[in-house]
């Protein structure tokens, strides 16, 4: 189904992430299908990219990460019965998931491999700064709707004040200020007025 979805077009696409992980294999086949998409990919974690989801995420062309949002890497885990023989496989098996895990962190990141396998070992959680400064993500979400203009805030403060002043001492229309009297004195002499 995600691959139909995927294919389904053409262009650059987003990809929203907010899980805790699963299953390592179709984790992989996700991983693969963004990489062979011919478009750019965007991926952004919102919530959580934990486990097998930050191998998915690491297929970004561009990952960007809420500043509220976390990611976790750790080692590949399973459930094995049998003898030492069939415990032995288990471990081995385990070993080259790990090790094909660590083939998606080194390609995003640029981080060595031993590093990437102790922080897997340590079982890493991430909040957004580092994950940006480990190379997991390029980027922090922002919210540019709500970046406010210095100047423009100034403005309007000052706007603000004098449209108060006017009301309060009964002025429809903004007059000119006098020369020589500034807003302080202005107030000042409002003030005085009202007390």
């Amino acid at each position: 189904m995600f691959k139909d979805e995927l294919f389904s077009g053409t262009g650059p696409i987003t990809v929203w992430i907010n899980s805790p992980g699963g299953d390592c294999i179709a984790a992989s086949q996700i991983y693969t299908m963004l990489m062979d998409y011919k478009g750019d990919v965007t991926v952004k974690i919102d919530g959580v990219a934990a486990s097998a989801a930050s191998v998915v995420a690491m297929a970004g062309t561009k990952v960007l990460i809420a500043p509220t949002a976390l990611m976790m890497i750790h080692n590949p885990a399973t459930m094995a019965f049998g003898d030492h023989a069939d415990m032995e496989k288990a471990i081995d098996m385990l070993s080259e998931v790990k090790e094909s895990i660590i083939n998606a962190y080194e390609l995003k990141t640029g981080l060595s491999r031993v590093q990437l396998s102790h922080m897997m070992d340590d079982t890493t959680w991430m909040n957004a700064k580092r994950a940006v400064e480990l190379g997991f993500a390029d980027g922090i979400l922002t919210d540019e709707k709500h970046s406010t203009d210095t100047e423009g805030y100034a403005f309007s403060a000052s706007a603000v004040e004098r449209a108060l002043i006017n009301k309060i001492s009964g002025k429809k229309k903004p007059e000119p200020k006098p020369a020589g009297r500034s807003v302080q004195d202005l107030k000042a002499e409002l003030y005085k007025k009202l007390l």
